[in-house]
């Protein structure tokens, strides 16, 4: 049986030379590891769309899409992740955290200090040598 592919979007949001760092809550799929914000795209919308209006969603807050980090895909036991991850930065809001139990700014050379979604390891690794 193949498992299904969820495809997602996540924003590296840069300020002040830093990076957001969200930590999933416990109890949910992934609880407690760290991962760029983001999620599911939706029918009919483009990448940079979904990753637009789940920020809105998770954090309150609205970015700006820089440029494109890469993307990466994970074989989870519920299906395999593809993730597109943006480089991005804040435009308005404080970055509520709606859907995460933590979050933390790093800088570059920090990011590996954390216990990343497995997902978001190639985009971590790419980030961190900047």
């Amino acid at each position: 049986m193949s498992k299904k592919i969820i495809k997602v979007v996540a924003a590296a949001i840069e300020h002040k030379g830093k990076f957001f760092c969200a930590q999933r809550p416990e109890g949910k799929s992934l609880g407690g590891y760290w991962e760029f914000p983001g999620g599911k795209l939706e029918a009919g919308e483009s990448p940079e769309e979904a990753l637009l209006r789940e920020i809105k969603e998770e954090l309150n807050s609205e970015i700006k899409i820089l440029s494109y980090v890469n993307e990466a895909s994970y074989g989870y036991d519920f299906g395999t992740v593809v993730m597109k991850t943006y480089h991005a930065k804040l435009i308005s809001g404080n970055l509520d955290l709606l859907e995460h139990q933590n979050s933390i700014w790093l800088a570059p050379n920090e990011l590996k200090t954390l216990n990343w979604a497995p997902v978001d390891q190639p985009a971590v690794d790419l980030l961190s040598q900047k």
